[in-house]
């Protein structure tokens, strides 16, 4: 109360009007004697505003929404305490074919991050290790990724000649641990929703042009050729590829073969499992560990071929690979560090999230469980600051992995402890192995593994056949990635992709609605026709339906007047009444569009009406510059067949917020509308209104009740028409009780009600009727109370201080049309009293 006297003296202080606007003053008259029904069959509601503290109390966490948020933070605590034998079973299965995987492919992704192998096992290793804690998908596999190591490896290589004295793998570190401490703090906001931002087109383009780039890159390793560096334009690597074909090795016969192998592998299982459905399950797995069979065949034949040649090998080698966790220490950050890779950070930081969080949500849906982006942020940003303590680079999500370890029957996100397992062993047993892995052998396993990544062409047509307007940018995402660099790539679709967005809210047009008569039909029935019942046999089906014949054989809808949403154009769309408008807005309503949508709606109104006092310019000089009249002795064009405005329905169904730039234009354009129709005034009707701060923000602006201005008597001719409902429902408990105490009462009303001969004039006085889910006029619900009829206990839906604000364009299009009868009716009879728009 205190604080309520002091914002009132400051207010008054400062000089601001806290009732400049107040509906609630007019609220009387306007409801003109409403609140009796809540006695009766109707409650009296007075819809109340939002208030600053109730949206405060919304935002600020409370004591639960905090310890929800801890809990949240690591997501294995809700199932780690059910795990049972059959889940164990699942992901033993699960992890060791993706520990299978990982190994090989991991080797092969440090050789794109220009590192040596050993940090791919490390960075696999924390990868499938730290995730579980805090994973929401039981599918998403986290390690060394093509696209990142590409990424990563074109940072090491810029700066082994702008920084020689900087090892690399210290510089990868030093870039894990950023992305991941901005990643994590990303998540940590609950802030996951940005990656919503990047539109699917966008991470097609990536995934397809980056596929492309790598496995451009890895022809000269996959074919032995030298000379020129592999880090160029694909183009460029493309060209010199083929410049250098006289140049090929004898490492062309370890990688082609190893490429045709996999591929054969792979086509060999999808037909036997087409051929043999029954044995799909072992089938599958045999196709899966096709990548650690090339290799260890490979492994095996290189060592055959070079086992005698320990100084001159006939064909590139992997070479040493250190056993156990070398790199293991603190990393280092620094200044100097961070500056080598400040410009390709945001490209970084775009890559993790875009294929992880693009994965999880695939395979969620594909899954049928949901994954929370904001956590999965927390999980890779997590991942990445601690693995570089073991020397791991940046690491995110990889599409293949995830795919097999779906397919694989994994059952929780445990599974990545398993891989963890494998990895290790293959850390501590395995080196002495991989010294003598052909390197054109891991080239064709990264050609094999990106090539899942390229969109399929009959995606791209499917794109096409949705929005073709975001095929282009596709296409110059994949053209840049080739002819530039995949973080120009990126940031191109992304670009793009925004400028089409703003294309559309800024150039935003909402459309003109008329009203059609429609019948519902089934089969050659019509829905509701008392000849015709529902459901056959049923005496008490159309009594069922819903009432009476108009009420459910027809009823009107509203389509728009130029059938631009492709509705039938034979159908003839009828203007919903003489001078009233239905205007529906697109895109939503802010300040971008705003002035799109209202030029679009008065350009339309002042070419289809005329002023309501055509003598509005008595002498030429009156006029203004830019409505100057006919030339001398030409006569003025004739527009008395033309109706005046009267009333305007706005659609906000598919808007949610508005703003103070578009809230103030629609009152620049209420003022101009009410010169235009002075010395009348514009009704303004809005229906779908389903924010209550957009509601607050019209009020504020006079809307949402009737235009009164002083000395106008206009409210004593306003006829309000309200949507009611029944409260509780025909079966509740409330009117069970009720309908037995008074049915006898109630039988008589309505008999002496049906035998009552009706007057014109008493339907006039009442005006338009509507059944409960549209509109109803005050006379009908004084009816309602009387005689007491199959709603029951009644109520508004919206406050009766706001009867401008409809629930639907059926009631909105009542309540218009009832007022302007009214306001034609009162102006007959020589009304005065309407005062002038100022």
């Amino acid at each position: 109360m205190a604080a309520s006297k002091i914002g009132r003296g400051l207010a008054k202080a400062l000089g601001i009007k806290l009732e400049y606007r107040d509906e609630l003053q007019l609220n009387e008259e306007i409801r003109r004697g409403e609140s009796v029904f809540s006695s009766q069959t109707a409650d009296t509601y007075v819809e109340e505003e939002p208030r600053s503290a109730e949206w405060i109390a919304d935002v600020l966490p409370n004591g639960h929404d905090l310890v929800t948020y801890t809990r949240s933070l690591f997501p294995f605590t809700h199932w780690i305490g059910r795990y049972n034998l059959q889940w164990l079973a699942g992901d033993l299965v699960a992890g060791i074919t993706i520990g299978a995987v990982v190994v090989p492919q991991g080797m092969a992704y440090a050789g794109l991050a220009d590192l040596p192998a050993q940090y791919g096992l490390y960075t696999s290793f924390m990868g499938v290790l730290i995730y579980w804690f805090f994973a929401t998908s039981k599918d998403i596999t986290i390690g060394p990724v093509a696209v990142m190591s590409t990424l990563v490896g074109n940072i090491v290589t810029k700066a082994k000649k702008s920084h020689p004295d900087i090892e690399g793998h210290v510089i990868a570190s030093c870039l894990a641990v950023i992305s991941g401490a901005i990643i994590v703090t990303i998540g940590l906001l609950r802030l996951g929703r940005i990656v919503d931002l990047i539109p699917l087109v966008s991470i097609s383009a990536f995934m397809t042009g980056s596929a492309l780039n790598i496995a451009t890159g890895q022809l000269p390793g996959l074919m032995g050729i030298t000379g020129f560096s592999s880090r160029d334009a694909s183009y460029k690597v493309l060209i010199h590829t083929l410049q250098g074909l006289p140049r090929t090795t004898l490492d062309a016969a370890m990688g082609l073969t190893a490429l045709a192998m996999l591929y054969l592998i792979r086509s060999a299982c999808k037909f036997a499992a087409k051929r043999y459905p029954k044995h799909q399950k072992a089938i599958f797995f045999i196709s899966t560990l096709r990548t650690a069979f090339v290799i260890l065949l490979y492994t095996m034949i290189s060592w055959l071929a070079n086992r005698h040649h320990r100084k001159h090998h006939l064909f590139k080698i992997l070479g040493t690979v250190p056993r156990g966790f070398k790199a293991a220490a603190v990393p280092t950050v620094n200044k100097s560090i961070i500056k080598i890779f400040a410009s390709d950070l945001p490209s970084t930081v775009i890559v993790l999230l875009i294929e992880h969080i693009a994965i999880s949500k695939s395979f969620g849906r594909v899954n049928n469980y949901i994954i929370n982006p904001s956590q999965e942020m927390v999980a890779i940003g997590v991942t990445n600051l601690l693995g570089p303590f073991l020397g791991a680079y940046p690491a995110t999500g990889s599409f293949s992995r995830t795919a097999i370890k779906s397919k694989a029957g994994v059952r929780t996100p445990f599974a990545g402890v398993i891989t963890a397992v494998i990895v290790l062993l293959a850390i501590y047993a395995l080196p002495a192995v991989f010294y003598y892995i052909p390197n054109a052998s891991l080239a064709a396993v990264i050609i094999h593994a990106v090539g899942d990544l390229i969109t399929p062409p009959n995606t791209v047509y499917q794109f096409w056949r949705v929005s073709p307007l975001e095929v282009p940018i596709f296409f110059a995402g994949v053209l840049v990635t080739i002819f530039s660099s995949i973080e120009n790539g990126i940031y191109t679709t992304i670009s793009a992709s925004f400028a089409i967005l703003l294309v559309r809210i800024l150039w935003a047009k909402g459309r003109f609605l008329g009203k059609v008569k429609v019948h519902s039909v089934v089969g050659d029935k019509i829905i509701g026709d008392v000849s015709k019942p529902l459901l056959p046999g049923d005496n008490n089906s159309f009594a069922k339906s819903g009432g009476s014949h108009d009420d459910t054989s027809t009823r009107n809808i509203f389509l728009p007047i130029d059938h631009g949403d492709g509705s039938n154009p034979d159908i003839e769309v009828q203007t919903p009444y003489p001078g009233v408008f239905i205007y529906r807005f697109n895109e939503g309503f802010n300040y971008p569009n705003a002035n799109q949508y209202l030029d679009q709606l008065t350009n339309h109104i002042f070419a289809t009406t005329r002023r309501t006092n055509l003598d509005h310019y008595p002498r030429p000089g009156d006029r203004p510059w830019n409505d100057p009249g006919p030339r001398r002795g030409k006569t003025a064009v004739d527009l008395t067949n033309r109706p005046a405005l009267k009333a305007i329905i706005l659609d906000f169904s598919a808007v949610n917020n508005v703003d103070i730039t578009s809230v103030q234009q629609l009152i620049d354009v209420r003022n101009q509308l009410d010169r235009y129709t002075s010395p009348s005034v514009v009704d303004w009707h809005f229906t779908s209104l389903n924010n209550r701060w957009t509601k607050r923000a019209l009020v504020s602006a006079g809307f949402g009740y009737p235009t009164v201005f002083p000395g106008d008597t206009a409210i004593s001719r306003w006829k309000p028409i309200f949507s009611v409902a029944d409260i509780g429902g025909s079966d509740s408990a409330a009117n069970a009780a009720e309908a037995s105490l008074s049915e006898k009462e109630l039988k008589e009303q309505r008999i002496r009600e049906l035998q009552r001969p009706k007057h014109p004039d008493d339907i006039a006085r009442d005006g338009p009727r509507a059944d409960s889910s549209s509109g109803r006029s005050s006379g009908d619900l004084k009816e309602a109370a009387v005689r007491g009829d199959h709603y029951g206990r009644a109520a508004v839906v919206h406050g009766l201080n706001r009867p401008l604000f409809h629930i639907d364009l059926t009631s909105a299009l009542q309540s218009a049309i009832a007022n302007v009868k009214a306001r034609d009716e009162f102006e007959g009879r020589g009304g005065e009293g309407i005062g002038e728009v100022p």
